[in-house]
């Protein structure tokens, strides 16, 4: 089995996008090989990679993902040629449906049919990026120099199944490693499809860091796609009792009640070793790409990126 790419995410927590550069260039120096986007209600997918297209020379550069209700094909292709113009053919576009909470209640679009968008988008970008006429005759103005792939983001069977038949890669998340091995399973796609996870990394000790994880397990699994996601996993039981707290408005007691077992299946903590001895765990179970989320403070990241760099 291949080793697996190691990359992180940016933006990097509490670091002004204007003052990323030398993290960005630490990252690259010290091995990392991939930066990958996170986009919920900071920064956009697309900005932090424009510049990081200017601060690295080798790093592929991915979203993880845009949004394909928020953005229309034309629009995620305009993005795209731009990116992979400036990288020269770094570029990944990761898209994914995104949530419920994210398309229809903060931005007011219908959450219909998410798997059926994700398709339909797959499939009028793939002659746009080509250089072709898309929906609409839409055509990019000048087409990509180098080919740009296209990954999508998925949780539960049937986008999964989709990303391995469709997509170039997939992008999974909030993945407890109990549950890598089917889900890299279920999509079903040959080696050569890359798995990129995301992992939230607490860099100390787990009692010390049990709280925090606590509270963002809580709101991912309370949003519907990932209580859903979780439920197909076999958790239902689990998150039931945090899932009506929250529902009932008590969200103090919403995070009394999320399951440890869950949080310490998903969620990365201890120093360097103990990561990597977790990271590994997933990549044996068919994880290719690895993509670190730091949660910590700001002066601790130029740390953790020596620690988790690749060896």
């Amino acid at each position: 089995m291949p080793e697996p790419r190691w990359g992180l995410t940016v933006p990097f927590p509490g670091v002004p996008l204007a003052a990323q550069e030398p993290l960005v260039r630490r990252a690259e120096a010290a091995g990392f090989q991939d930066l990958w986007s996170a986009e919920t209600n900071g920064a956009d997918a697309f900005t932090p990679l424009a510049l990081a297209a200017a601060w690295t020379e080798r790093m592929r550069l991915g979203t993880g993902i845009a949004g394909v209700f928020t953005r229309g094909p034309a629009l995620l292709a305009m993005h795209a040629a731009a990116l992979a113009d400036a990288s020269e053919g770094r570029f990944v576009l990761g898209i994914g449906s995104s949530s419920d909470v994210i398309v229809e209640r903060w931005n007011g679009i219908p959450f219909a049919r998410p798997r059926t968008k994700v398709r339909e988008t797959l499939e009028a970008l793939r002659p746009i990026l080509r250089g072709d006429r898309g929906p609409g005759g839409f055509r990019l103005e000048t087409p990509p120099a180098h080919a740009v792939p296209v990954y999508v983001a998925a949780l539960r069977e049937r986008m999964l199944r989709l990303a391995g038949d469709q997509a170039d890669g997939t992008f999974v998340n909030f993945l407890p490693v109990s549950a890598a091995e089917r889900v890299v399973g279920t999509i079903g796609a040959p080696p050569e499809h890359d798995v990129v996870c995301r992992f939230f990394c607490l860099a100390r000790p787990e009692e010390e860091a049990l709280p925090q994880a606590r509270q963002l397990l809580a709101a991912y699994a309370t949003v519907p796609v990932y209580e859903a996601f979780f439920r197909w996993l076999g958790w239902g039981e689990a998150i039931d009792p945090l899932v009506a707290a929250w529902r009932a408005g008590d969200r103090r007691l919403a995070v009394e009640r999320v399951p440890d077992d869950l949080v310490r299946e998903v969620f990365l903590f201890g120093d360097g070793d103990a990561m990597r001895e977790r990271l590994a765990a997933f990549a044996d179970a068919g994880i290719t790409s690895l993509c670190l989320d730091p949660v910590g403070p700001p002066e601790h990241l130029a740390a953790f990126i020596d620690a988790l760099a690749p060896r």
